[in-house]
């Protein structure tokens, strides 16, 4: 049996199977290819079965988003290490490889993200990913290479196999025993950031996230929610609060969240002042949730140690204030 299980999770993604299965499937030598479809109601499964009759299909028995999606197919790989792909990802030559050794040296690697690029310009990063996530103080997202909306063109300057704190749900590689061990993605979260949840509790657990620039893959983005969709506005910032509300260390709970539902506001007010009304009314929706489920998600707490999570206190002051558009390498936790 191979080592590697490439799972790539597909919902009415026809399109997208027939325009990247073929640079998986010539890149991937190492691993075995499974498709885990989530009750396509087009003919993507046909469709594979009579153009790549060697991988295998795992079929869901509804559209379970992201995170059930992918809990409910792999139940059924037992290879050693997952790579999880989206279904409009473009792989290129080896970029399995030094992944497998990175796991292979360090076995605290539990893990890894590749290089994320733009598949619609090539030599930039992509916004879901880039170089490896991190996240502040307050439960807020960014990359080595895009903060927010500014983008960095890639000239090398991440090229190492550094620690980060999350790897992107676009193609995500973790060890099945610690995916099994960590019970896998929190499927309340449906769909968004149920990858940074992940990686968050191995990070309690003294795991280690990698990020390894030798791999390289290209991500269109989007291609299931745009970011102007403000469904995908409510599942960000609903699920931001589930996961700090899981996560947070004991006695930086409600203090930090307290900041961060003021800075929801503000956001909010800032959808207002640009008539994204549809926006707004799904930052006070994921509100919403957040209280309804308050106690069910406390209740999901695991680690009551404190360990210093976050890069910067506040990406939003950086960014928006201090005008730190570019990641820093002195970012540090005291800023």
């Amino acid at each position: 049996m191979k080592n590697i299980a490439v799972v790539i999770l597909n919902w009415n993604g026809k399109a997208l199977l027939e325009k990247f299965l073929p640079s998986v499937t010539k890149y991937s030598p190492e691993a075995e290819i499974y498709v885990a479809d989530n009750a396509s109601t087009d003919d993507s499964v046909a469709f594979i079965r009579k153009n790549y009759p060697d991988i295998k299909i795992i079929e869901n028995t509804s559209n379970f988003g992201y995170a059930k999606g992918y809990n409910e197919s792999l139940a059924f790989v037992e290879e050693d290490i997952y790579a999880l792909v989206n279904s409009d990802v473009e792989v290129t030559e080896g970029w399995l490889e030094p992944v497998i050794e990175l796991f292979e040296k360090d076995s605290e690697t539990a893990i890894v993200q590749p290089k994320i690029l733009d598949y619609k310009n090539k030599t930039c990063f992509e916004y879901a990913g880039a170089a490896g996530g991190f996240i502040d103080k307050y439960g807020f997202p960014f990359c080595r290479g895009r903060i927010f909306e500014t983008i960095e063109e890639d000239r090398g300057q991440y090229d190492d196999t550094s620690e980060i704190f999350w790897a992107s749900g676009a193609c995500f590689f973790i060890r099945k025993d610690v995916y099994r061990e960590l019970r896998g993605f929190d499927e309340d979260f449906f769909a968004h950031q149920e990858e940074i949840d992940l990686c968050w509790r191995a990070f309690n657990k003294n795991y280690k996230v990698r990020f390894c620039s030798e791999s390289v893959i290209y991500h269109v983005g989007g291609a299931t929610l745009a970011n102007s969709n403000p469904r995908k506005t409510f599942l960000n910032f609903r699920n931001s609060l589930w996961m700090m509300l899981k996560n947070l260390p004991a006695g930086k709970l409600f203090p930090v969240l307290f900041v961060r539902l003021w800075q929801d506001g503000l956001a909010g007010i800032k959808f207002v002042s640009q008539g994204q009304f549809l926006h707004f009314w799904a930052v006070l929706k994921a509100h919403f949730y957040f209280y309804l489920k308050l106690f069910y998600f406390l209740n999901k707490r695991e680690s009551k140690k404190y360990k210093n999570y976050y890069k910067v206190k506040s990406i939003v002051y950086l960014y928006f204030v201090k005008k730190g558009r570019i990641f820093d390498s002195k970012f540090n936790n005291s800023l």
